[in-house]
This record gives structure tokens, sequence and C-alpha cells, in this order.
């Protein structure tokens, strides 16, 4: 696999398109205790419609239904924001790691091995999570 080069905070584009932010708003929105008691009231709101559908077979239907659809939606935009957020975390860490490997390289060049190899280590180390499956 080719060698790319680190991506740098500065070098991000700040450009979130429409889906993204969609997701970030979904996110923010059941990520709140309000919306935890909502599907707790949906589930106490299903529980004695027993009562109206009188066949237990559609009563356990309309709730897997509607958990089903409802999980796989939020599934999808999750991960979305779960993506972006590693990316934007990976992208700290590969400039810290990048200045760090630059002071580093300035001190090694005095003459410390350990320095130098710890320099190389660090350079190996940015970018590694481009090269390794998760």
């Amino acid at each position: 696999m080719p060698d790319q080069p680190e991506v740098l905070p500065s070098q991000v584009s700040y450009h979130v398109g429409p889906f993204d932010r969609f997701a970030s708003r979904a996110s923010s929105f059941v990520s709140r205790a309000w919306f935890f008691v909502a599907c707790v009231l949906l589930v106490v709101v299903w529980a004695p419609s027993i009562l109206i559908l009188h066949d237990v077979d559609v009563w356990q239907l309309v709730i897997n239904t509607i958990t089903t659809i409802v999980t796989f939606l939020l599934v999808a935009l999750l991960q979305n924001t779960q993506v972006r957020t590693d990316n934007a975390t990976q992208q700290k860490l590969n400039a810290v790691a990048i200045a760090l490997g630059e002071l580093l390289d300035e001190h090694a060049a005095a003459g410390s091995e350990r320095l130098r190899e710890a320099s190389r280590e660090l350079h190996r180390s940015v970018g590694l999570e481009e090269h390794e499956s998760s």
C-alpha cells in the first residue's frame, strides 16, 4: 500500500455536507435524556395496546417493526458521526506526533541514539491507522 501523507488539522476541509450535518443533528437529538424517556413512553403506550389489537402476533409485530426500523436508521447515522469524530481525533494526534517528531529530530541531531530511535519510531507510527485494518 503506498504511503499516504499525514493529514493535519490545518489541511482538513471544514466543508460539511448535508448528510453529515443531518447525522450530527440526529446524533445530538438521540443522545439526550428526553429521547430515552420518549423511547420508554413508546413501550409504555405499546404495552397496553394488546387490549386493542387482541392478537399477540400483531401486537409483537408492531413493536418489532418500529424498533427495527429506528435501530437500523440510527446505526447508519451514528456510525457516520463516529467515523468523522475518529478521523478528527486521528488528525489531531498526527499533528501532535509530527510536532513531537520534529522536536525529537532537532535534539537527536545532538547525538543521542535513544532520541534518534524514538524519533524514527514516532515517524513510523504517524499515519499507521491508514495501514492497519480495524
